[in-house]
């Protein structure tokens, strides 16, 4: 950890250091705020809850993370500065858990930012404040999947454009293998043991558990297994780009 706070430290300044952090919070509340009370019709349900607004956290992540992600390995990649941080005497994953530490850190911040959502909540009426807090920790983890990917994504291209489509792509994909029609195409010529192993490697439905307010070992060992491998890959990725 001596490492790793060094290097949190320093990417968290480089975020702060340009308008891109400010601008990203800024859009991140604003569309948490129109979908939640516009689209989920947090309002016109009649019921204390944030449910409508944990719904689409998913797909808001969707593409913002892969915004925070791209940017990760593809810039220094693309200015040369990947050399130069190889050469210290700091261990490559210790580079590769301290970025990603560093943007789910702010991520986590913009998250945390839309807390006047809970006020009002409380205010209008008599939520469970433990379920919102799981929610509230369910999205946080389906964030840091989302990050994990990208990561690795951008370490694989110096364009951050590309990287950040291609992430959209993946992530799209493992919230795809979650919704019933997909499951009910597969029902069609699968045995219902590997429907199941799909739906497993969803996203949404390990997300979905979290938001009941259940804070089951298997959902939360899917999301910390699929970060740990997707950060496991990043470094194997770097290795194999200084290579070449």
């Amino acid at each position: 950890m001596r490492q790793i706070q060094p290097i949190i430290k320093r990417e968290l300044q480089s975020y702060f250091a340009t308008p891109i952090a400010y601008v990203f919070i800024v859009i991140f509340l604003i569309m948490s705020g129109v979908f939640g009370f516009y689209f989920g019709s947090l309002y016109e349900r009649g019921q204390a809850d944030l449910i409508p607004f944990f719904n689409f956290h998913p797909w808001l992540y969707l593409f913002l993370v892969p915004a925070v992600a791209m940017r990760l390995w593809s810039e220094e990649r693309n200015s040369g500065n990947i050399e130069l941080l190889m050469t210290l005497p700091v261990h490559k994953m210790d580079w590769v858990l301290g970025k990603f530490f560093a943007a789910w850190l702010f991520i986590g911040l913009a998250l945390l930012l839309t807390f006047p959502m809970v006020i009002s909540i409380n205010y209008l009426g008599d939520p469970d404040n433990g379920l919102i807090l799981a929610s509230y920790f369910g999205s946080f983890l389906l964030a840091g999947g989302f990050l994990a990917i990208g990561s690795c994504i951008s370490a694989a291209t110096k364009n951050q454009v590309i990287a950040f489509i291609l992430s959209v792509v993946v992530c799209f994909l493992f919230l795809l293998s979650g919704f019933p029609m997909v499951l009910n195409f597969f029902k069609m010529f699968l045995p219902q043991v590997m429907v199941d192993a799909v739906a497993s490697t969803s996203f949404l439905t390990h997300f979905d558990s979290i938001t009941k307010g259940v804070l089951d070992l298997g959902d939360l060992s899917y999301f910390a297994i699929t970060i740990a491998v997707w950060l496991y890959a990043t470094s194997l990725i770097i290795d194999i780009k200084k290579a070449n």
